[in-house]
């Protein structure tokens, strides 16, 4: 991050393509420092992997990046093996987590991390970067909690940039907790909740057949994009009923909630 020199470097890399028999090959399945993506049993053709947290983080200082490339054929599931907290480090610099996404045509990417946790006295910024191609599918889920149990929220700045076949269909930024611009707490923002998610879901026939904007209960939207994709947001008091949230919304779209 600039300005700032202490604090843990690590990238961790995934490429995916076809192994020829109708499954999926890693070629490339590359981690350091905290970041460990590993294999897992897949289901069918579509190969999982799993991001393990070899150590705590990111702490204030710390520059995580996480890659996946998924090439025409392939299709690959990537989860964690459990929720990301970020903490405050020995430094007064905050830490940095990016994803860089890219799905060809006739490919397939499940993006579905655990939570990401701001405890407090944590400052994190989060960007997810993503290109998927005009046939190809995409769903990525995020979750972010504010605070641990009983806890005040650390600073949260995130940003969702999506792009299907070169064109932008969401760019959307949320700043919340501790110095955030004022309002972040409150009706027009999260409404007191300590828990926030997005679903984005890209598949070609949304082209012709856009999903219809809905609300699931009082605290979710479903909300077409301007291009084959599907935006949810939801708000919740804590983790496990956002999660349900999200889940039902992935079943409403024709996506299994999966089971890791």
């Amino acid at each position: 991050m600039d300005g700032v020199s202490a604090g843990v470097r690590a990238r961790a890399r995934i490429v995916a393509r076809p192994d020829g028999r109708g499954g999926t090959a890693l070629p490339v399945l590359d981690g350091d420092g905290p970041l460990a993506p590993r294999r897992t049993r897949g289901a069918g053709g579509e190969a999982h992997v799993l991001i393990v947290g070899a150590m705590s983080g990111p702490l204030g200082g710390d520059h995580f990046t996480v890659g996946a490339e998924v090439l025409a054929g392939a299709s690959l599931r990537v989860g964690s093996a459990a929720a990301t907290l970020a903490l405050p480090g020995q430094g007064k610099g905050g830490a940095r987590y990016d994803v860089r996404l890219s799905v060809a045509d006739d490919a397939e990417l499940r993006w579905l991390p655990e939570q990401l946790i701001c405890a407090r006295g944590s400052d994190l910024t989060v960007t997810t970067e993503v290109d998927v191609g005009a046939t190809g599918r995409f769903v990525l889920r995020e979750e972010q909690v504010l605070g641990r149990v009983g806890e005040e929220p650390g600073r949260l700045a995130s940003r969702i940039r999506v792009r299907v076949a070169g064109r932008v269909v969401l760019d959307q930024e949320l700043e919340c907790g501790p110095g955030a611009p004022g309002g972040w707490d409150g009706p027009a923002g999260l409404g007191g909740h300590r828990a926030a998610g997005q679903l984005v879901v890209v598949r070609p026939e949304f082209a012709a057949s856009p999903v219809a904007p809905r609300m699931l209960g009082e605290s979710a939207a479903v909300l077409p994009l301007a291009g084959p994709a599907v935006l949810v947001s939801a708000v919740a008091s804590d983790a496990l009923r956002l999660r349900g949230t999200l889940d039902e919304a992935l079943a409403l779209l024709g996506q299994a909630p999966p089971v890791i």
